[in-house]
């Protein structure tokens, strides 16, 4: 048994070398770890009054350059660069009937990650997550192509959608939600047992 991060791990390493995309280990890992995070539905959107919404990234950005504090404005432009990619990558067809296409998620996620790049330079933030956010930047295209695949992957060779399987078990503790990721291979782990760098 694997647990969701093994899955999105080995996934994401098929996708690559299938796509002969190389990546530095820490920024395949970083991609890793936020698959494994917005597999939660809270922590991919916003609560809003009108429920859980994905807040406009164009919001997230006015809102962010409306702080006066750097790692807010750190904090926002890495949620907008981390939804953008997975949005684009991991959930395309959601933007057929939206205002904006890929190319939009595409530009926006490069340009933050390459902000965010500049921004913790010289910083004990910008030693560990620099490069990553400057290679996620200069390679966010090939990263959307990647979590397509891992997307159709999970989709068309199951008989489960996976996300949506562990989604369900994470809010009800289903046992046959638990039966069926275990029958591919994955184990469910609690919350606690998700991290994100």
């Amino acid at each position: 048994m694997v647990s969701l991060q093994e899955f999105f791990k080995d996934s994401v390493g098929q996708a690559m070398a299938r796509q002969r995309i190389k990546a530095d280990e820490h920024t395949e890992y970083y991609v890793v770890n936020l698959l494994t995070l917005f597999a939660r539905s809270e922590a991919l959107f916003d609560q809003t009054e009108n429920g859980l919404e994905l807040k406009p990234l164009a919001q997230v950005i006015a809102e962010s350059v409306a702080h006066e504090l750097a790692a807010e404005q750190r904090y926002a432009l890495q949620r907008v660069g981390d939804v953008a990619l997975f949005v684009a990558g991991f959930l395309p067809d959601g933007l057929v009937a939206k205002l904006v296409d890929v190319d939009y998620y595409v530009s926006l996620g490069g340009s933050a990650y390459s902000a965010l790049s500049e921004s913790v330079r010289g910083s004990r933030r910008g030693q560990v997550f620099g490069a990553v956010f400057a290679e996620l930047a200069e390679k966010f295209r090939d990263f959307v192509d990647v979590l397509n695949e891992v997307s159709a992957e999970a989709r068309n060779n199951t008989d489960i959608d996976v996300l949506r399987t562990y989604e369900i078990w994470l809010r009800t503790g289903s046992a046959r939600a638990a039966r069926l990721l275990r029958s591919k291979g994955i184990e469910p782990q609690p919350r606690g047992a998700l991290t994100h760098h």
